[in-house]
């Protein structure tokens, strides 16, 4: 079953920072898009929640340095 979620992110400040965190759409199975935008401070996962939850991806974008937590708008 496909979710959609979204993150607000800390320490994005360029767009290397947001490719960065595209990249993580090849690197963690399951997910299968991923928008993000470092002006508003956010990335939107669409992933199988049989595969991995928000807390794997939130784990996955602290390991690339920045800080992550679910949106809660």
């Amino acid at each position: 079953m496909m979710q959609k979620q979204s993150f607000s992110i800390q320490n994005m400040h360029c767009s290397n920072c947001v490719l960065q965190i595209e990249g993580l759409e090849d690197d963690l199975p399951g997910v299968h898009r991923v928008s993000v935008s470092y002006q508003q401070g956010k990335a939107d996962f669409e992933f199988d929640e049989t595969l991995l939850n928000p807390t794997v991806i939130i784990a996955a974008i602290e390991k690339l340095g920045f800080r992550a937590q679910i949106s809660r708008s």
